[in-house]
């Protein structure tokens, strides 16, 4: 009978460990990263890159994101324990054990090291642990608990991942990969003030000085606005100076940029309407997601030309009668 039990609940015990362990690494925050990672290497390798490489790039991307969020969780469970929506992360609930966590992150951050200085380069992977350094060290560990401009500054770390893609790819990081880094880095606070509106008497209650509570909704709701009016034209500077993509992707970049803007200045009109939070919060992932998405596809579509054009060329010059 004991031996029946066991084996019937230990399944579901490893299920629930791996699912704790999943939570702590905050999926779908990683999720946006790879995007923004997958979206530098296939614009800087031209729309060729490696499917080997893309690979090996997106998982370590993976494990350094997982790592930096959960030394987040493990330095933020006194605070989690208080507000609603995260007392029942694995930690502050007391399913895994702070050591455990740590042991977990250290891991992570080891493999995401050893993969990129293995199968790509030095850079890609120093890169990588720069970015859990700020993510921990500058946003988690400095600001967040000191300054309401916390997001802004901290944000460098999620703005990290198309450096490493970037670097991955080409071993160096030239303009376009920076102006990729300013691109996440302004949109990182029209993004994430949204959401501080929607849950900031948690913010409060835990003392943590995020914008909208320190300032309130109506000037969280301008330097929405001004952050997003910043982002449109960065957007369009792959395009010129950097000639690293074509104008279909400036069309999409202006068409989502009109949306964002819209959404940011709507709210200005009503900073206290939760549901134009909810919706600028929404819309600002699938800008991100859009944006990136067409910044591949045009890439990939100019290689494509680029290849036709030169097999062209080629056929012709095959025929010329001094060829």
């Amino acid at each position: 009978m004991p031996e029946t039990i066991l084996t019937a609940t230990t399944p579901r015990a490893w299920q629930s460990l791996l699912a704790d362990y999943w939570q702590l690494t905050k999926p779908r925050l990683i999720l946006l990263f790879l995007i923004t990672t997958a979206a530098a290497m296939v614009v800087a390798s031209e729309g060729t890159v490696s499917p080997w490489l893309l690979l090996v790039t997106l998982l370590s991307g993976a494990c350094a994101a997982g790592a930096a969020n959960t030394i987040n969780c493990l330095y933020d469970r006194d605070i989690d324990a208080i507000m609603e929506r995260t007392r029942h992360r694995p930690l502050p609930s007391g399913r895994v054990s702070p050591l455990e966590a740590l042991l977990f992150a250290l891991t992570l951050a080891a493999i995401a090291f050893i993969l990129l200085a293995v199968f790509a380069n030095l850079l890609s992977a120093c890169l990588a642990m720069a970015g859990i350094a700020v993510y921990v060290g500058v946003y988690t560990h400095w600001l967040k608990r000191s300054s309401p401009q916390n997001i802004v500054i901290g944000g460098a770390a999620g703005a990290i991942p198309p450096l490493v893609g970037w670097a991955a790819v080409t071993g160096e990081l030239s303009w376009a990969a920076w102006v990729l880094f300013a691109i996440i880095f302004i949109w990182t606070p029209p993004h994430f003030w949204p959401l501080a509106m929607l849950i900031q008497d948690d913010y409060a209650r835990v003392n943590v000085p995020m914008l909208p509570v320190v300032d309130g909704d109506a000037t969280t709701a301008r330097q929405i606005l001004l952050y997003t009016l910043a982002l449109v034209p960065t957007s369009l500077l792959l395009i010129y100076p950097c000639g690293v993509v074509g104008w279909g992707y400036g069309l999409a970049a202006i068409a989502l940029g009109g949306g964002f803007l819209y959404r940011a200045w709507h709210l200005t009109q009503v900073p206290s309407d939760k549901e134009r939070a909810r919706s600028l919060f929404k819309f600002s992932i699938l800008y991100m997601m859009l944006l990136c998405g067409a910044m591949a596809l045009d890439r990939m579509l100019l290689a494509q030309l680029d290849l036709s054009l030169a097999t062209e060329l080629q056929t012709l010059t095959c025929l010329l009668p001094w060829s």
